[in-house]
């Protein structure tokens, strides 16, 4: 009974520490000290939540470039409902603080979803480099590169750093909105 709560009580924890950063990078030696257990059981969790089909990660993209992240991982959920009950927040859109988090978890989820169904070849990842610049969501599918931003304010001005489309002048970029994220999905 006993194990039972404490498992209960860090994997809680464990959600809701995931929820909070969702789409930030996660680090899990971080996790490991915030829950006071070891780095080891954080992955076995994390594990755990992956194959229960409540979180997945979302890895960083590098072809090598020194200057770019290359281990880091983001965790986003397969449903942002399931978020939203870990942190307690059913608020209207317009009254959250966190729209960003939200917008970028259901179309990263979504887009994970769609390529599934439809047999998508492309590889999903984000970018980052150590200066901090980023992008949201890329696609890899062999040599061919999609950059895409996501801003939930259409009067938002987006832009894709420079960083990243002098390292890949290859690639496609796009910005997703509130007008176009059928586009996206579709």
């Amino acid at each position: 009974m006993i194990l039972t709560s404490l498992f209960s009580h860090l994997l809680e924890k464990l959600l809701r520490a995931l929820a909070y950063q969702c789409g930030s990078e996660v680090s899990v030696n971080e996790l490991s000290s915030l829950l006071g257990v070891s780095r080891t059981l954080v992955e076995s969790y994390l594990k755990l939540l992956e194959q229960a089909f409540i979180i997945f990660p979302l890895n960083s993209y590098s072809s090598n470039k020194r200057n770019e992240l290359k281990k880091s991982v983001k965790y986003y959920f397969w449903d942002n409902g399931i978020r939203n009950s870990i942190i307690n927040d059913f608020s209207p859109i317009a009254q959250r603080n966190d729209v960003g988090a939200l917008w970028e978890n259901y179309l990263v989820s979504e887009r994970l979803k769609k390529n599934a169904y439809t047999g998508a070849d492309g590889l999903p990842y984000f970018w980052r480099n150590t200066d901090q610049m980023e992008v949201d969501y890329i696609e890899v599918c062999g040599d061919k590169i999609q950059a895409f931003e996501f801003k939930w304010n259409v009067q938002k001005k987006s832009r894709i750093t420079k960083a990243f489309t002098n390292k890949y002048p290859q690639a496609v970029l796009t910005t997703i909105t509130s007008e176009n994220y059928d586009d996206f999905l579709g």
